[in-house]
């Protein structure tokens, strides 16, 4: 089978494991794929690190991703077959995300950017804890959060980090994020806050010197910063395609119900 049979360019990339480059062969002998700079559609064989860290990769292409899992969880992939693959993507249904666009100030004066798919992360880096002040739309919402992090999710990270540091688990078409702080000391029994998709996010550090803290968005770390601004970046659609069967929000939605 071709894939003009599809009526679409479809490239194939795979992560390093044996297990991915081994079911990458498998496809090959059945489907004839294209250059990844050429491709409508971009399969990928992997983890779901493999596919956060190829949607960084690429970004803004505008191929949609069929992602089959050849990793551990697979949270945002499809199981892995070899047959059918054309007729898989045909009824497929597709995803779009906005990433969050993180801009982050560093002691020493940089400004430095990155985007998150998941989640933007504020992490002490020393024994001792961070101390945060919260803004939502230029509004202070909490003067000191003395803390060992703070995150603020997408819907797609919310059963990730998020989940993990006790936040909500937001379904995808709700429209909000949410923010989760870690291992909160003072105000200790403060659990965080949902917020619409379109609210600008400022995390100022208090006594960044003394109390340094990292930034992570994703898999882009920037260490003692002072300042971090947060906003999701509607100009950047990122589409993943999942079987009909499956979808990522009714994955999401079956996370609230698993023990």
């Amino acid at each position: 089978m071709t894939m003009t049979e599809a009526h679409k360019k479809i490239a194939l990339v795979a992560s390093e494991t044996n297990t991915a480059q081994e079911a990458a062969a498998a496809l090959k002998a059945h489907y004839d794929f294209v250059p990844i700079n050429e491709a409508d559609i971009i399969v990928a064989l992997g983890g779901d690190g493999f596919i956060l860290h190829l949607i960084h990769d690429i970004m803004p292409h505008k191929a949609s991703i069929f992602g089959m899992n050849r990793g551990t969880v697979g949270f945002l992939l499809n199981d892995f077959r070899e047959n059918n693959l054309i007729d898989r993507i045909k009824a497929s249904t597709p995803i779009t995300l906005h990433p969050l666009r993180m801009t982050a100030e560093t002691d020493d004066g940089k400004q430095l950017q990155a985007l998150a798919i998941n989640e933007v992360s504020l992490l002490r880096q020393t024994r001792q804890t961070a101390k945060i002040r919260v803004l939502v739309d230029e509004k202070v919402r909490m003067d000191e959060l003395v803390c060992d992090g703070i995150l603020l999710s997408t819907p797609a990270g919310s059963t990730a980090y998020n989940l993990s540091a006790h936040g909500p688990i937001i379904p995808m078409n709700a429209e909000i994020m949410a923010m989760t702080p870690i291992s909160a000391f003072r105000p200790r029994r403060w659990k965080g806050a949902l917020l619409p998709q379109n609210s600008k996010v400022v995390f100022e550090i208090i006594d960044p010197v003394k109390r340094p803290v990292s930034a992570v968005a994703d898999i882009r770390e920037v260490r003692h910063i002072t300042r971090v601004s947060i906003e999701q970046d509607r100009s950047i659609k990122i589409n993943l395609l999942f079987d009909s069967h499956h979808t990522l929000e009714e994955r999401i939605l079956n996370e609230q119900f698993i023990d």
